[in-house]
């Protein structure tokens, strides 16, 4: 069986989003795939060397002023030099934030994140899940509980540690991992036939 190999470019400010990051790899480990989890801040030749033998790469930053965070935009602008070769071309790409407001501007984030692959001619796989807590049977508990579609949104208040982000949140994040970890197997498969 083929085993693909994920990467997790990831930011993370106060360490919340550290823990989507890692509920990402977990989902993706669980679905068979070889992981890398990279801190895009201070990232090293041998990352990028990582990232460009991966079969999917998952952007994850927090959501700081409707967008990704400046550390994060330093990692995708220095992503051009991938652009220039197609490096990372017909390679899949997911995305996961964090902010503190139940909107918080995230669409834009995972929407700079799609535009980001869009630009590198890497293939987007959404969450692939309904809205959570969105009828009276419903609760925040749910999978995908703030009903976001592009990739695993999370929220938790401003005043609380990244032990505070909400395990629901956490979950959809290991789900967006397993769904990654999947579609890259029926691509490497597909490829290989």
């Amino acid at each position: 069986m083929t085993t693909p190999v994920v990467s997790i470019a990831y930011h993370s400010g106060y360490g919340h989003t550290a823990v989507l990051a890692e509920a990402v790899r977990s989902g993706a480990v669980e679905a068979g795939a070889e992981v890398h989890l990279i801190n895009v801040d201070g990232i090293t030749d041998e990352q990028w060397a990582l990232l460009d033998g991966s079969d999917a790469i998952v952007f994850g930053s927090p959501t700081y002023m409707g967008t990704a965070s400046g550390a994060f935009h330093v990692f995708a602008e220095a992503s051009s030099k991938r652009w220039f070769g197609q490096d990372w071309k017909d390679k899949l790409a997911a995305g996961f934030t964090n902010s503190g407001s139940k909107s918080g501007d995230k669409l834009h984030t995972l929407q700079f994140f799609q535009i980001l692959a869009g630009q590198h001619g890497m293939h987007w796989v959404n969450l692939g899940l309904h809205p959570g807590w969105n009828n009276s049977e419903g609760s925040e508990h749910d999978l995908n509980r703030l009903g976001v579609f592009a990739g695993a949104a999370a929220q938790t208040n401003v005043d609380e540690g990244p032990d505070a982000v909400h395990k629901a949140d956490v979950k959809t994040a290991e789900h967006l991992g397993r769904r990654v970890a999947e579609t890259a197997r029926v691509f490497l498969q597909g490829r290989a036939a």
